[in-house]
């Protein structure tokens, strides 16, 4: 259309040729190309060059034009395709794939969580190590959206989520058996950067094989599968970490613990999801953007047949003949790829392109006609990331805090005291030993968890297989004394003085401190807040289209608020337990209208770049969050629970200027 415009605009007498330049085409004994313009001595540009840029400037001007309107009559058309089509078997049969690619993204949020407590045993790792971790789950799924969100718009939908799970699992799988924590942190940023476009790629792919009245419903139950991720990570970290006895060794160099074996098991979801992508077609949409016609026309074929079929009315006939397709004006790219001489300029030319085309059409979405639309949405996404996953971690690190509290209050102290010629052969667990004398006793075949001999004294004592975690002694004077096959080393001697004293055949390893494991409870506090997601999820799926999107956002991210501020009030377990599952139920309808909102406000072109954009300042927020609400554990209730009010005040305020997309096509 482009060019039949342009043919028009040159035929139609626009720029006519003027008498005079039609004389000195036939002038005899002068060549145009000899003549020198005089007005080239000034700077002045010949005529002729004005109307060539004049005549370019209103065919691109036309071809812009007449592109915009190709867009406008693609979206009205395969509005009327898709409801064609109908809604059936195809779509639920992708609801299920697309649904367990996106439990695979919850279930890695919770991964590094749950295996922490046993991982930091066999890889010694510091606390440092342990927040690194910790963060390095975020900070790869942030790059995973951005990269493989700005890459479904160019390459296909179906194709990144592909290469996106297949990396997530190939390097899930290497994680579970690096034994050194640079290989497991390694593995993980590569497993979490594969993972990390899921999300985005998704939602856009989703919804671009769904009717308009069908949209908003339909996207809120995908989301449910996050929440079905939480769950399953939960309840099989619950049955299989604690059961240390699940794996193998191969002396001290090869372990494979139980908490290898969750991670593995952690992978399933996505492994499920890579096999049923193989056998799903690739956005129709996607298509008919990037000039495929015919495969668009195909494919939309077989989703009208799927449907139909299943329903029962085999004979029903795809009546679509033509779709209006948009003339591209990135195809060039491949032109100049074919023309490149060896196979490593080809790839370094379509790589260097593919880059710059991702870029640009991410700096189009601060365009003038996306420019409000991308900054509420980045307001809103990084407010309720914000609050929900910095609240996500306080919640269970406040129940650790507090059972803490509780241990401590049961502290048995012994002081000034004095004993002699006495076997200890009972666990000593929660004591403080202070300035008490140990003369000739002996410590045999023991546990020692959260002891602490202080300014205490050790004479000609004995000690011979100790298993110990949280032990100190400071500030001790010990003499004469054995230490044999114990894990007591160095570092547990706090400013003590030793005279005499041996240690043989000491035991060395993180994997020997006999600490438990995660406790039952943390699990329970997972669980259970995954599981409150799901009133919030079948309220806003059922009253999507009912309420409107807008509204369902706004709301429910004022009621968040409103439910923080009854933290103050929570000083035991159970009641932080039943707080956290009101905040992630009233939080989850909020997520829901966000994904939605998301995919409606931006065109096919821009869809998954956008999302991909908006889901990396999440992981962003996430890594604010937490950081910030985990370090005021056991200090202040009062920062978090006023920087989460804040944020879901102001996310909510915005959300409610918002565009109302609940009766938009699909651009």
């Amino acid at each position: 259309m482009a060019d039949h415009y342009q043919n028009n605009i040159y035929n139609q007498g626009d720029y006519p040729l003027q008498e005079d330049d039609a004389a000195s085409d036939v002038t005899e004994g002068h060549d145009e190309e000899d003549q020198m313009y005089e007005g080239e001595y000034q700077g002045i540009p010949h005529p002729d060059d004005t109307k060539a840029a004049q005549r370019a400037a209103w065919a691109k001007a036309q071809t812009a034009s007449s592109a915009a309107s190709d867009l406008e009559e693609l979206s009205e058309q395969y509005e009327y395709i898709m409801e064609e089509c109908g809604h059936g078997k195809f779509q639920w049969m992708l609801f299920i794939v697309l649904g367990l690619a996106l439990m695979a993204d919850g279930v890695e949020c919770f991964v590094v969580a749950f295996v922490l407590p046993s991982a930091e045993k066999d890889l010694c790792l510091s606390n440092a190590e342990k927040g690194m971790l910790g963060l390095i789950v975020f900070l790869s799924m942030m790059v995973g959206a951005f990269l493989w969100g700005g890459l479904a718009d160019k390459v296909g939908r179906r194709q990144c989520l592909i290469l996106a799970l297949s990396i997530n699992c190939i390097f899930a799988f290497m994680s579970s058996f690096a034994q050194g924590y640079s290989f497991f942190l390694f593995f993980r940023l590569l497993s979490g950067i594969g993972i990390g476009g899921t999300a985005p790629i998704v939602y856009s792919y989703f919804s671009e094989f769904l009717q308009m009245n069908k949209r908003g419903e339909h996207l809120s139950w995908l989301c449910m599968f996050w929440m079905i991720g939480g769950i399953y990570a939960s309840f099989t970290a619950w049955g299989i970490i604690p059961r240390y006895g699940w794996g193998f060794s191969m002396g001290t160099e090869f372990q494979f613990h139980a908490w290898r074996v969750f991670v593995l098991v952690a992978a399933l979801p996505a492994i499920a999801s890579l096999v049923g992508l193989t056998f799903m077609p690739e956005s129709p949409r996607f298509l008919l953007e990037n000039g495929k016609h015919d495969d668009a026309w195909m494919i939309l074929k077989q989703v009208h047949d799927t449907n139909w079929r299943a329903k029962g009315q085999p004979e029903k006939v795809f009546t679509v003949v033509h779709i209006k397709t948009p003339k591209t004006t990135e195809d060039g790219f491949f032109e100049v790829q074919s023309a490149t001489r060896t196979p490593v300029q080809r790839w370094a030319v379509r790589s260097l392109t593919l880059c710059k085309l991702v870029l640009r059409n991410v700096a189009s979405l601060l365009s003038a006609e996306l420019r409000f639309a991308t900054l509420f949405m980045a307001v809103i996404w990084f407010c309720m990331a914000f609050s929900y996953y910095g609240l996500s971690v306080w919640f269970p690190d406040m129940i650790k805090h507090l059972q803490h509290e509780e241990y401590v209050s049961k502290v048995q102290v012994f002081h000034k005291k004095r004993v002699e010629n006495m076997i200890f052969d009972f666990p000593l667990e929660n004591q403080i030993h202070e300035e008490v004398e140990y003369i000739r006793d002996k410590f045999i075949n023991i546990e020692m968890k959260s002891v602490k001999f202080k300014d205490s004294l050790f004479e000609d004592c004995h000690f011979e297989n100790i298993r110990s975690s949280e032990t100190v002694f400071e500030n001790c004077t010990i003499h004469s004394t054995v230490f044999y096959n114990t894990d007591l080393w160095e570092a547990k001697f706090i400013d003590c003085k030793m005279e005499n004293t041996t240690f043989e055949h000491n035991k060395h390893g993180c994997h020997l401190d006999t600490a438990k494991e995660n406790d039952v409870l943390i699990y329970l506090v997972s669980f259970l807040g995954s599981l409150a997601v799901l009133p919030g999820n079948i309220i806003s799926a059922l009253y999507m289209e009912k309420i409107g999107r807008v509204k369902i956002i706004g709301g429910s991210m004022l009621i968040s608020a409103g439910c923080t501020f009854f933290l103050f009030l929570s000083f035991s377990q159970s009641a932080i337990i039943a707080l956290q599952c009101l905040f992630c139920g009233v939080s989850a309808a909020a997520w829901n209208g966000i994904e939605v909102v998301t995919v409606e406000l931006y065109p096919a072109s821009k869809r998954a770049t956008a999302s991909g954009v908006l889901n990396a300042l999440c992981k962003l927020a996430a890594v604010l969050g937490s950081s910030i609400f985990a370090s005021c554990v056991g200090i202040t209730k009062a920062i978090p629970i006023l920087l989460s009010f804040t944020a879901l005040v102001c996310g909510g305020l915005v959300a409610l200027n918002l565009p109302d997309t609940q009766q938009k096509i699909l651009q």
